[in-house]
């Protein structure tokens, strides 16, 4: 879709606001992809099929942002108006209203010529948690926060109550937070095979064996490294987080190593969680189980993302149902009393009745976490490149909202979630637990409520406080980060100034 600024009137550069375009475009049309003629726009547009004019005018009371959009079933111009005077606020004030103007005036224009309205409305990014979130904390009840989204959002009800629900529990896990507390995520870009959805930073154990003892050494010289920058600016660790990849592609020994090191070196001390993806079940042995158990791992995932055979080899998976459920079995033996297991409404050859079969095989066998994941189509995945016999996206919100019910009919709550880019019918993913259960990393992690450190190839770390966030990065690929690793130690530094300071 062509996208045209007039250039003219809009506060500083049109470019500033091109990203709340694009997030609106792929809302309404998720199947177009942006494009900014470098040619004026042409006084005549009687032609166009496929494009969006956003225009801004101020007059002495009020101002007007209208977007006129082209597409082959017609053309529509949606507008929003607001007091000028809020023109003349400080920058970031200004930046915000125009953007949330622009935002609804392309939704009105799109909805019109669309005829139907995306559950989530007009509300675009990836935390829409964060909106609730300030309600809540500024004395609105839950109904009022819910009202907000609805009305001046348009979001959908069921969509609306989602955001609240998730909205409270993390306004109660932010009132738990102390000051010198982090979080810590530690990243195993392993796997046994690459999945046909997976853009993670992750590589084919079979591929790369003789980087995985080298990316162990080098990663338990960050957690050295990131323990004493950690303990010199008094702070400690309040969730643990290790995931991938698969950390289980690493073997027991390995696992034993590496926890072995975090214990030594990290300040642990106050921990209240410590979670292990396990993921696939061809990586899932009982010794490996034991160690995790033996070093205080309290949950774990065990992810199917499908209980549909057919459906598990169209997406890479070399593993049946059967030794999913096997695998649960062996963790349950083991001890472990908070399994968390993730399905993915959208796959390749999965239907309704498919998607109901696997959730309804989970939910028989009880984990105390479930999270509901609606696929995306990422760029770097085989998925994205060779494409699928995909559902349509009215079939994977029919799966997600029969996931609601059943969920809540089962006494899960929901209590995390988030949004992607290219998601099937611009949906959601969820995360569902039994009260008491919910994972402190997740709700931490994404409605970014303090700092959370990232250890490993493709680790962002966050630093949060004062109101502001920096952004540490750790190179992409193992090979990359092995060679780069003095750098990465290097950078720790900035861990210990930023709250120093």
């Amino acid at each position: 879709m062509k996208l045209y600024f007039e250039t003219s009137n809009f506060p500083w550069s049109p470019e500033r606001y091109r990203y709340a375009a694009e997030q609106m475009m792929l809302t309404l049309f998720p199947q177009e992809r942006p494009e900014y003629p470098e040619e004026p726009l042409p006084k005549d547009l009687s032609g166009e099929q496929n494009a969006a004019v956003f225009t801004l005018h101020r007059g002495k009371k009020l101002t007007n942002l209208s977007v006129l959009v082209f597409r082959p079933n017609g053309y529509y111009n949606g507008v929003t108006r607001f007091p000028s005077e809020e023109l003349d606020r400080p920058e970031t004030e200004v930046y915000h209203t125009v953007q949330h103007a622009l935002k609804l005036a392309f939704y009105k224009a799109g909805t019109a010529l669309l005829g139907v309205q995306p559950p989530w409305g007009a509300l675009t990014g990836v935390r829409p948690v964060k909106l609730p979130t300030r309600s809540l904390l500024a004395g609105a009840t839950p109904k009022q926060a819910q009202r907000e989204l609805e009305k001046e959002y348009f979001v959908s009800r069921p969509r609306a109550k989602l955001a609240v629900d998730c909205a409270q529990a993390s306004v109660e896990v932010r009132r738990s937070l102390q000051p010198r507390e982090v979080s810590l995520y530690t990243g195993i870009p392993f796997c046994p095979t690459r999945c046909a959805y997976c853009s993670f930073v992750s590589a084919g154990v079979g591929r790369t064996l003789n980087l995985v003892e080298p990316y162990l050494e080098g990663l338990l010289r960050e957690v050295e490294e990131t323990g004493r920058v950690l303990r010199e600016a008094g702070l400690t660790v309040r969730s643990f987080y290790m995931g991938g990849g698969t950390p289980t592609t690493l073997s027991a020994e390995q696992l034993d190593r590496l926890l072995s090191g975090c214990e030594e070196h990290l300040p642990l001390e106050g921990c209240a969680e410590y979670t292990v993806e396990a993921g696939r079940p061809d990586t899932i042995t009982r010794e490996k189980l034991e160690v995790l158990a033996q070093h205080g791992i309290g949950r774990i995932s065990i992810n199917p993302q499908t209980l549909e055979d057919h459906v598990l080899a169209a997406i890479g998976r070399k593993h049946s149902a059967g030794d999913i459920a096997s695998a649960y079995e062996l963790a349950r033996s083991v001890g472990f009393g908070c399994i968390n297991m993730d399905l993915i409404a959208g796959l390749p050859q999965d239907t309704f009745e498919g998607f109901r079969r696997s959730l309804e095989g989970v939910l028989d066998m009880a984990p105390e976490n479930v999270t509901v994941h609606t696929l995306a189509l990422k760029k770097g995945s085989a998925l994205m490149e060779t494409g699928g016999q995909l559902p349509s996206g009215e079939e994977v919100a029919r799966m997600l909202d029969w996931s609601r019910e059943i969920l809540a009919t089962e006494g899960y709550i929901p209590y995390y979630l988030y949004r992607q880019k290219y998601m099937s019918g611009a949906l959601e993913n969820v995360g569902w637990a039994k009260p008491g259960t919910e994972s402190l990393y997740n709700i931490v992690m994404m409605e970014e409520l303090h700092t959370v450190i990232s250890l490993g190839a493709g680790g962002v770390t966050k630093l949060t406080g004062g109101g502001k966030i920096l952004r540490l990065t750790n190179p992409k690929y193992p090979q990359d980060y092995l060679s780069g690793l003095d750098k990465v130690l290097g950078q720790k530094k900035e861990i210990k100034d930023f709250y120093l300071s």
